[in-house]
């Protein structure tokens, strides 16, 4: 291996790449058209403007104009108005927030609001933040608080033998220092930097503070306005170095704090724009243009898009006029180049002229694998990525320098409807700046969300020539000249490099050169009926040559004199290339769509893949290029038959690193998985492949139908997987080397077809036909069977309580004063017990920028209005693990058309619960066996073209889970292959449909007999339900009338006593009545007889006839004397709890001055061991007794151990202010921090807004 000079100059061109794409030597010939007056808009998760190469631009403007969030994600309510009382302020996280006296308010109101910091972290940032405070704040006060409790429990031990009652007590409460200790370690869980905001007006301008001290001294806290105003941010801290900027909206009921959500947004602003004065070699690709930074990545959703941020977004980039918006997201889509987002963007680019560049995605080798919108939207000029030598030597540290090639992941066209899908490509890495919070300066990374930047920066480069010369062109121009300047790479499908490499300086010279021609600035548009261009895939396709109607249409910019519209006469030839298309030779083209026929005839033409290009050119310029382009390509796909054994074979394959084979196969029918099996020659080279499959099938996106698989193959080696195939059409394989894959290998691979057909797609069992049925076919070759069938899931269908609608704010209206509103739909359920859910709209789930809604986002809150979980179209990624316990979803839709809105006001939601357990269905090969549970299903091998039914029997009654009822249904899947590889590819969806259960009768179905003889008398019976109205009403009046009244009559009837004490206990004024309380009990007490209860409990069995009725009256006495015990109890402690505050002695507070420290301590005591003769003291009806009986004897570790299963049963900020109370008194402050934290965060004032 040849050796290195250390003095070997270092390869910085390599870092972040211009040279290749043209932008190195243009900024030579033109250093001042470096970006100068071009504005971008970055749409991403956020750009941080401490970043390096984020301060300024090359001519000394401020780099990024304004910062904006518009996900919501970063938005407080700050809704809540207060004016100060001696310069302080009640923050809503419970904190005093002081006022400095240099702030100016003219007003004296404040708009105040709280945020948990750990809400719009990034992931990464609050992972590190989650560690650095465990090891500073926690781990250290925690280990001295265990050891101090365990010294004194060891101390205590040693000295104490013979336990009374009291030293029992005394040794309890140092165990449970311990065991709390213990518990708390195990329960950690940070809630993270809690934040109280203020906004303010000063008179001229709204201003905004966050408490960062986290201690109410705002003092030392930052005060800003709008970023866009002066361009100010802050820090939250020298731990977090998490830069926020601010915007107030809807006049300071609304605070956004903007961060990053990511460090993938600053790294494409740097790519872009970055400007380094010191290092030059470091700068972007347009160090002076100006940035427009909008985070549309909703840190909610882990930086996930949504409709809501892309939509705002794009009001934004219109109102700010952005030359160039750069968008480096995008995903799958169902149906390419239409829905709301979608015609918001083409609006931007054809009536604003803003550019729209985005990355074309990383989801290949596989053809038509490119995203929405950079692939797949008209308006978007989609980039792809590819990787050069000098990037492989500086960025990666390869060995060697490879040829030039594109990114293994880099997606591919055509689009589903015959767009070509890659526009240009750029350098698809780069070593760039990122956020501060990642304490680190640069960081590589890769793919199309790098080569848009790229290219991006090199069109503001472009841009800023050309406006420095007067020139204005048109986005069609500019794409135009892109697309004809670009520079093809050899041995790099069309596909994947698009019309190829961007080059700066020839475009440039192109928009100069051809500025003045009549269609300079014209846009062309080209459909083939529904679609964009001629796609033949599928074998019906191929059969024979077909003719298609092409339409071209001249396209204007706005507000286009109607002279010119009417002067437009075009003289055009067509061409193609291909000899098996036919076209017209020319075309006149005025201003209206004109259709020309193109005849496809690809019989004759040889397996594999085809492209070619009908191209129209001006007569009178043919060498301005094509003015527009119709992309056709064929695929012709190997047939798989019987005479083949369903196999294909493929031996002595020689690979070079990143090379590329694909394999068009046309699915035999009755083919339900394919395996592949792949061995190497090379003894010395181990080596990366993609292993890639794709389907396509109409109105799904190509991941519906997708398998992908990154694997090593080592030396000599060999491996096999299996993937799910769709019978009769066309499966693309494709098997790629990686591109960094060292060394040349050999290998050999095949791919087999199997098939075991199910007479249907997808299993319904309805649980009131008992006996089910399937079939199933072996239709291609001896297939072994073992039909099982697998329920995962359960799932539970809601209806909304409200639907609201209402116009939304100033930051949701288009132009042209298009107001968008919103529907907010509220379901509520009930979580049985613990375990995993996953909420999803049906309607409009898996659709985003295809939906014809602006935009879905559901909330899920629990009973207390915490919010624990969000989601949008995708909700395979948004499982949520929740406790038993009532919970609240919120979902927002929003729609430019309120009647759109209107129409789903009864939209049904679904919440889908995971099993703890996976139940299973018994399947039988005969109805009669199925019908008698005998003899199971086992092992069946089917010959070639035979078939076999079986039958499924229903899930009996007691595994169907708890809460599931009418309505719901169970999820799982039906396995029938028995190999390893059938059962992974092979799988088809079941779903179980639930009846109501089984009546129960009541009393072990025995009614009551009447006993006419002592039947009671009617007037009886009047007097006793008058008597039973006036206890039920006793409870609601604020009197003893109707008790003095009752007692002379029922005397012994002991409900009334009850209900009498439950009157007392629960009233406004009850500290005052803790006397009248303690008798009311005593009354109770005295009503029951003890002994005789006690002895029933006693007995195991009952032998009398009316055992039954005698086992519920003891019941009900045992729950009374429970009941009257615990009230008393928490009276006396009450009282003594008063008389031992110093602040309870207030005259208005005393009930009576002839109270009995001592008596009533005793009292207490008697009470408190009385009551453990009959149930436990973790029961939850005693808890609050234990609490305040270890809360009068000061042993604060009893006290918090009840505290604390108190706030598990009833979780409210009342018992959680008790726990962190007692946690303060034990000394236990670390802890006590950490709850005080949590309070805003689990107990919010409202919902989180949308």
């Amino acid at each position: 291996m040849a050796a290195h000079p250390a003095d070997e100059s270092f390869p910085f061109h390599g870092l972040l790449p211009k040279k290749e794409t043209g932008a190195a030597s243009f900024l030579i010939r033109y250093p001042e058209y470096d970006g100068r007056g071009v504005l971008i808009a970055i749409l991403d998760t956020g750009v941080d403007p401490g970043a390096p190469g984020m301060q300024i631009t090359s001519d000394g403007k401020p780099k990024i104009v304004d910062i904006i969030d518009s996900t919501g994600s970063g938005d407080v309510d700050t809704s809540t108005v207060v004016e100060p009382k001696d310069g302080t302020i009640p923050g809503l996280s419970g904190r005093t927030l002081k006022i400095p006296v240099t702030w100016k308010n003219p007003s004296g109101k404040y708009h105040i609001g709280v945020k948990n910091g750990f809400e719009f972290f990034p992931k990464a940032l609050k992972e590190r933040l989650q560690k650095e405070r465990r090891e500073k704040l926690w781990d250290p006060a925690h280990r001295a608080a265990l050891a101090e409790a365990c010294r004194k429990q060891e101390e205590f031990d040693s000295t104490h033998t013979n336990l009374s009652q009291a030293e029992k007590l005394l040794k309890e409460e140092l165990q449970c220092h311990t065991e709390l200790l213990n518990s708390l370690e195990k329960k950690y869980n940070d809630p993270g930097p809690v934040y109280d905001c203020l906004v303010w007006h000063d008179g001229e301008t709204w201003r905004a503070c966050l408490d960062t001290s986290e201690c109410g001294d705002l003092g030392c806290c930052t005060v800003l306005r709008n970023y866009k105003e002066a361009q100010e941010h802050a820090s939250l801290g020298n731990s977090e170095m998490l830069n926020y900027s601010v915007n107030v909206y809807e006049e300071g009921s609304i605070l956004c704090i903007v961060t990053s959500g990511g460090a993938h947004g600053t790294h494409v602003a740097s790519i872009a724009a970055g400007y380094f004065p010191e290092e030059p070699e470091r700068n972007g690709v347009a160090p002076g243009a100006q940035i427009l930074a909008i985070k549309i990545g909703d840190t909610r959703l882990s930086t996930m898009e949504t409709g809501t941020g892309l939509i705002r977004a794009m009001i934004e980039v219109i109102k700010y006029k952005c030359d160039l918006v750069n968008y480096s997201y995008g995903e799958a889509t169902h149906w390419p180049n239409s829905g709301r987002i979608c015609e918001v963007i083409n609006e931007a680019v054809w009536k604003h002229n803003v550019i729209y560049v985005s990355s074309a995605g990383n989801n290949g080798p596989c053809l038509s694998t490119v995203g929405c919108p950079g692939g797949t939207t008209s308006s978007v000029i989609g980039v792809g990525a590819y990787v050069t030598p000098d990037m492989m030597t500086a960025e990666y540290s390869l060995r060697e320098k490879l040829p030039a090639n594109q990114y293994t992941w880099s997606s591919r066209g055509p689009t589903i409807d015959g767009a070509l899908g890659v526009s240009i490509s750029a350098p698809g890495g780069a070593i760039a700046s990122v956020p501060n919070w990642t304490l680190r300066g640069t960081q590589l990374m890769n793919g199309t969300s790098m080569s848009s930047p790229n290219a991006c920066g090199g069109i503001a480069l472009v841009l800023s020539g050309l406006k420095s010369n007067g020139i204005q062109p048109t986005a069609f121009a500019v794409r135009r000249a892109l697309e004809n300047t670009a520079v093809k790479m050899d041995d790099i499908e069309v596909f994947a490099q698009g019309h190829g490499t961007i080059q700066v300086d020839k475009a440039y010279d192109y928009l100069t050169q051809h500025a003045s021609l009549p269609t300079s600035n014209l846009g062309f548009t080209v459909t083939v009926g529904s679609h964009r261009g001629i796609y033949l895939r599928n074998p019906v396709q191929l059969s024979s040559p077909s003719d298609h109607a092409v339409g071209i249409e001249p396209v204007f910019p706005e507000n286009t004199d109607n002279s010119e519209r009417i002067s437009l006469q075009l003289h055009l030839a067509l061409t193609c290339s291909a000899s098996w298309v036919q076209c017209p030779s020319h075309l006149e083209l005025m201003n209206q769509c004109r259709h020309v026929n193109v005849r496809v005839d690809p019989q004759g033409l040889r397996e594999g893949l085809h492209y070619t290009e009908v191209c129209g050119y001006d007569v009178s310029t043919p060498n301005v290029g094509p003015l527009f382009r119709v992309p056709i390509t064929v695929i012709i796909p190997t047939k798989v038959n019987e005479s083949t054994a369903y196999e294909v074979h493929f031996n002595n394959v020689y690979f070079k690193p990143g090379q590329i084979r694909r394999h068009f196969l046309q699915v035999p029918q009755g083919a339900r998985w394919a395996e592949l099996t792949i061995t190497s020659h090379s003894h010395d080279v181990s080596s990366k492949f993609v292993l890639h499959a794709i389907h396509l099938v109409k109105q799904k996106a190509y991941r519906a139908n997708e398998f992908y698989k990154f694997s090593s193959l080592l030396e000599k080696g060999s491996l096999t997987e299996a993937f799910p195939v769709l019978e009769g059409r066309t499966v693309e394989f494709c098997i790629a080397r990686w591109w960094a894959s060292l060394g040349d290998v050999t290998i050999d691979y095949s791919i087999s077809f199997h098939g075991v057909t199910c007479s249907t797609s997808q299993l319904h069992i309805h649980a009131s036909e008992g006996i089910s049925s399937f079939e199933v076919l072996s239709a291609l070759k001896y297939e072994e069977i073992s039909p099982s069938i697998n329920l995962k899931n359960w799932v539970q269908p809601l209806r909304p309580v409200s639907a609201k609608t209402r116009s939304l704010a100033s930051r949701d209206i288009l132009p042209n004063n298009r107001q968008l509103y919103e529907i907010v739909l509220t379901y509520n359920f009930t979580q049985t017990k613990s375990g995993e859910v996953t909420p999803s709209c049906p309607l409009l789930c898996e659709l985003l920028y295809e939906s014809e809604f602006d935009s879905q986002l559901w909330m899920l809150f629990d009973q207390n209005k915490r919010l624990i979980g969000s989601g949008d179209a995708y909700p395979h990624q948004y499982s949520l693990k929740l406790e038993k316990g009532d919970y609240t979803i919120r979902l927002q839709v929003r729609h430019e058309q309120i009647c759109e809105l209107e129409r789903l006001k009864d939209l049904p939601f679904i919440v889908s619960h995971r099993l703890s357990n996976t139940l299973s269905l018994d399947i039988y090969e005969t109805h009669k066996n199925a019908l008698l549970s005998k003899k199971k299903a086992n092992t069946i091998t089917l010959p070639p073209n035979c078939s076999q039914s079986f039958f499924v029997t229903s899930l009996p009654d007691d595994k169907i889970p708890k809460g599931a009822g009418p309505g719901c249904y169970l999820t799982g899947s039906l396995i029938v292959p028995k190999s390893e590889y059938g059962k992974k590819a092979d799988v088809l969806p079941v779903y179980y449909h639930l009846i109501p259960p089984p009546n129960k009768t009541k009393n072990g179905g025995k009614e009551k007999e009447k006993d006419t003889d002592k039947e009671k008398d009617v007037k009886e019976e009047f007097a006793e339900a008058m008597r039973d109205l006036k206890i039920q009403w006793m409870t609601k009046l604020d009197t003893s009338g109707l008790y003095d009244e009752l007692k002379e009559t029922f005397s012994n009837h002991l409900p009334l006593h009850v209900t009498r004490l439950q009157q007392l206990d629960s009233e406004k004024e009850r500290m005052k009545r803790l006397n009248e309380i303690v008798v009311a009990a005593d009354v109770v007490l005295s009503s029951i007889d003890q002994t005789a209860l006690a002895v029933h409990l006693t007995m195991k069995t009952d032998p009398r006839p009316d055992a039954a009725t005698i086992k519920s009256d003891m019941e009900k006495q045992k729950s009374s004397l429970i009941d009257a015990l615990c009230r008393k109890g928490c009276a006396l402690a009450d009282k003594l709890l008063r008389l031992l505050s110093q602040d309870g002695a207030a005259s208005e507070e005393v009930s009576s001055t002839e109270d009995d420290p001592e008596g009533c301590l005793k009292d207490l005591t008697d009470t408190f061991w009385e009551i453990q003769k009959w149930v436990d003291l973790t029961d939850s009806k005693v808890l609050t007794f234990a609490y305040k009986h270890a809360l009068v004897n000061k042993m604060y570790g009893r006290a918090l151990k009840y505290a604390t299963k108190i706030v598990e049963e009833k979780p409210s900020k009342e018992n959680c202010t008790n726990c962190i109370q007692l946690m303060k008194s034990l000394g236990w402050t670390h802890s006590a921090a950490f709850a005080d934290n949590w309070l805003p965060v689990m107990y919010p004032t409202d919902y989180t807004p949308f």
